[in-house]
């Protein structure tokens, strides 16, 4: 399976201007480099068999027959080829000149298609050459074919639908209203641009600002395949900078006058599946024509950056923003929700252990930007049959160093009388003997609120929700979940933003300890020597898995297949492909079993493109079968 993806480059090769036998053979050769790298689209430059910048020769009869044969010898060689090319030339239609892109593959010319803005400012002068591409499509002979001539054409593979092709040509992409965007609405899911963009400083960056930008606005992948090198340089340089993007983010580049290649996968079926929730992205194929062409599908091996944490960013910098900016809208919602139910105080359960940690953090930025005393923020350990003297010591040192109140209640008492109240065995560690504790605490929690006319602010964060790993009715419930919408991994590195920024060294001492405190809700006795025994990533897994499974399930609605594929490209060296599966099997399990928590969740702030509020982006029933999808994992090995 290729699971979506094609191999795509944009090339700027060697050139001499007007030679064109001279720059037919470098297409070949760049075309047959191309597909033997396993390329299946290959892009060249603007007006690449002549070069552009041939000025007045662009009206001598010769320079046009030899770009005509320098054509038919490119397609003749291309009948082995396994790819589709796009490369350009001047052609001559009903006596006029138009600057065109010829769409070839496997021998066949499937069309060509001609640059609708002509730029005639500056530096440029194409009027005095060009004609703007006329309306309509019509069938044209050219270089021994029968083809399609227009700009509204859409190159739609036939073994692959989701690989649809549009092409638009240099100032298309600058102009007010890029073909583009029309050619997306009909269906195009790659748009390739021929340009010939000479260099000058500054022009570079807003290049690439246009690329991915374009491929953002249009759900698209986009590729741009700049003249370079060999071009004169009588009054203009050209630096062959190459762009591939898509949906926004720029996947490959070639440095301005490094003479290299850009080249990488494309997602389609991400476009596709953006496209399918993007109810503003609404099709129009008016005027358009759909030329088939035939590809055999192959396996791509994936050379793309697959991130392991799809929640998190790499770089450092942006990082920290990230982490800042998600405190802040955690901050300033849970500062509304006080503000509106003139809450007294915030109440907060504490055990020492990252979720509670992260929520007291939050809550201390509330109250500042509500210009409240820390006093005001009520936080309740509850040590009963689990707690450890680690995390009661770290959960009572956090208090202190952040000025709240710090409350202790000992809920072993109130356990045990509810425990004889049903006939629970205290000596019975099930799943009765874990929630029943869960829920004596969430009991103390909201009474403690009420008492001190404050809210209950919930810990839970949207690893545990995904996976139902909460107590129904028990720690599942709050008056407002501040982290409901902030996966595991992320809540590690916003503690850690945290700890980094702390004013004390003991507030950073005992941050850094509760990040390296296991994961537990510690609902089981401790172990002889004190050491907490119930480990959450033992029994459901790690959540680093369970995150990037999450993500592409709900951001994407991507198969179990591909995302399983998806994870071996970027978790392979973590973690073996068995336990990928394993895990994933799991995962779809819990997910499915436990929506019926979701569909009543608190409030809690979206603060990210993956949420699971019932009343925002997730809607499910809670009693959805998972057939379907167990069905296709049974497929995999």
């Amino acid at each position: 399976m290729n699971y979506g993806f094609i191999k795509a480059c944009a090339v700027s090769p060697a050139l001499r201007v007007a030679d064109c036998p001279y720059n037919a053979q470098e297409t070949i050769e760049a075309m047959q480099q191309a597909a033997e790298d396993g390329c299946q689209l290959t892009v060249f430059p603007e007006l690449g068999l002549t070069g552009y910048t041939c000025g007045d020769l662009f009206l001598q009869q010769p320079l046009l027959d030899a770009a005509e044969a320098a054509l038919r010898e490119i397609l003749k060689a291309s009948e082995a080829l396994q790819l589709v090319a796009l490369v350009g030339l001047p052609v001559t239609v009903d006596a006029k000149l138009y600057n065109c892109a010829a769409v070839i593959c496997q021998g066949a010319l499937l069309g060509l298609v001609p640059k609708s803005h002509i730029p005639n400012y500056g530096e440029f002068y194409e009027k005095r050459h060009y004609c703007a591409a006329p309306a309509g499509v019509k069938e044209i002979s050219f270089a021994g074919q029968k083809t399609l001539f227009g700009t509204k054409l859409l190159f739609r593979c036939e073994t692959m639908q989701a690989f649809t092709l549009a092409v638009e040509i240099c100032e298309d992409l600058w102009a007010p209203l890029p073909p583009s965007t029309a050619h997306a609405l009909a269906g195009a899911t790659v748009l390739a641009n021929l340009s010939a963009s000479d260099e000058t400083v500054g022009k570079a960056e807003y290049r690439r600002a246009l690329v991915s930008q374009q491929s953002a606005r249009l759900l698209c992948a986009y590729l741009y395949a700049d003249a370079g090198h060999g071009e004169s340089t009588t009054d203009m340089v050209f630096s062959g900078h190459n762009l591939i993007a898509e949906n926004g983010a720029l996947l490959a580049e070639s440095r301005p006058f490094s003479q290299a290649l850009a080249c990488i996968e494309l997602d389609l079926g991400r476009l596709l599946a953006e496209r399918r929730r993007n109810t503003s992205f609404e099709p129009v194929t008016d005027g358009y024509e759909t030329v088939s062409f035939h590809l055999p599908l192959r396996e791509i091996p994936l050379t793309r950056y697959i991130s392991p944490t799809p929640f998190v960013p790499a770089d450092d910098a942006a990082r920290a923003e990230r982490c800042e900016l998600i405190l802040q809208m955690q901050a300033d919602g849970l500062a509304k929700r006080i503000e509106h139910a003139h809450a007294k105080t915030a109440v907060i359960g504490i055990s020492g252990g990252l979720d509670s940690c992260l929520a007291l953090l939050v809550a201390v930025h509330a109250m500042k930007k509500l210009n409240r005393p820390m006093a005001d923020i009520l936080a309740v350990t509850m040590p009963c049959f689990g707690t450890t003297k680690r995390t009661r010591s770290n959960a009572e040192i956090l208090c202190q160093e952040l000025g709240v109140q710090f409350t202790e209640i000992s809920i072993a008492n109130t356990v045990r009388s509810h425990f004889a109240d049903i006939g629970q065995s205290e000596t019975n560690f099930d799943v009765t003997f874990e929630n029943g504790q869960a829920r004596v605490r969430t009991l103390e929690l909201m009474d403690l609120a009420n008492r001190t006319g404050g809210l209950v602010v919930g810990t839970g964060d949207l690893s545990e929700l995904a996976l139902g790993w909460a107590t129904y009715n028990g720690d599942h419930m709050s008056m407002y979940g501040v982290n409901a919408g902030v996966p595991k991994t992320l809540v590690r590195h916003i503690v850690r933003y945290e700890a980094d920024a702390a004013n004390s060294d003991t507030l950073r001492e005992v941050l850094l300890d509760i990040l390296d405190t296991p994961v537990s809700p510690e609902l089981l006795p401790a172990k002889e020597n004190g050491e907490i025994a119930q480990q959450t990533e033992s029994l459901v897994g790690p959540y680093e898995l369970h995150d990037f499974y999450l993500y592409y399930v709900l951001r994407f609605g991507f198969s179990p297949a591909k995302i399983y594929h998806l994870a071996k490209a970027a978790l392979s060296d973590r973690y073996s492909d068995e336990v990928l599966l394993h895990w994933l099997r799991n995962f779809y399990r819990r997910f499915f079993q436990q929506q019926f928590k979701r569909s009543c969740l608190p409030d809690g702030p979206k603060v990210g493109s993956v949420t699971l509020s019932p009343r925002g982006d997730w809607r499910m029933p809670s009693d959805a079968c998972v057939s379907v999808w167990q069905a296709e994992l049974d497929t995999l090995t």
